[in-house]
């Protein structure tokens, strides 16, 4: 897992479009690769293909559909990842809502769903921006039950977070952005353990506060 941190501003949402080829990065250099395969020459629904996955902060979640066909959709519109038998297994708040209309869930449910939906397709490279935005907090720990278990199938991902401190008890390595440059790079435990960085760059004052905001 990678935390990508910054303040508001510093490019945080605008690297994850890039990857994911959903948007253009404002300065045209540099390239992206992914298993020798050149991203930056892709569109979104080939880097898709390709096994990347946004989960936006907004989730996308298509109104109309259960949860179900939410996720039969996916599996449609590109390789297939994790059958729904799985899925339920590792998502049982989702099987229980599988007839729900899915925009009719609570935020943290809807969150689980774009997750849910990232893995039912041939995942590689999984994004995530504001995985806790909008979550209520009794949620909030299933979530961090999930990415736990997404991080223990060795499923490569990048995480955007307010809450800093959460993003960074679940990643090994840590980039900070600032204005668009890279001014910190190295694990996560290193900006745990560096008071002066967190207030520089993160407006963390105090070690361990429950919520981050920027």
């Amino acid at each position: 897992y990678l935390a990508l941190l910054g303040p508001s501003g510093a490019g945080k949402t605008s690297t994850l479009r890039s990857i994911a080829r959903t948007a253009e990065p404002a300065i045209r250099h540099g390239e992206i690769w992914l298993d020798g395969k050149p991203l930056h020459k892709m569109v979104s629904f080939q880097a898709a293909q390709c096994g990347v996955s946004l989960v936006p902060e907004d989730r996308r979640i298509i109104g109309g559909l259960t949860v179900e066909e939410n996720l039969i959709l996916a599996q449609i519109a590109g390789p297939k990842g994790w059958p729904l038998e799985r899925i339920y297994e590792h998502f049982p708040r989702l099987a229980e809502r599988r007839r729900q209309e899915a925009t009719t869930m609570s935020g943290g449910e809807q969150q689980m769903l774009a997750v849910a939906r990232a893995l039912a397709r041939d995942l590689k490279l999984l994004l995530l921006d504001e995985p806790y935005e909008g979550v209520a907090p009794v949620i909030v720990k299933e979530i961090e039950r999930i990415l736990a278990g997404v991080k223990a199938l060795g499923i490569t991902t990048i995480i955007v977070e307010q809450n800093a401190i959460a993003a960074l008890n679940l990643s090994d390595r840590a980039i900070i952005l600032d204005m668009g440059e890279v001014v910190f790079q190295g694990t996560a435990q290193d900006v745990l353990n560096d008071a002066g960085l967190r207030q520089q760059y993160l407006a963390i004052k105090r070690q361990y506060p429950d919520v981050i905001l920027f």
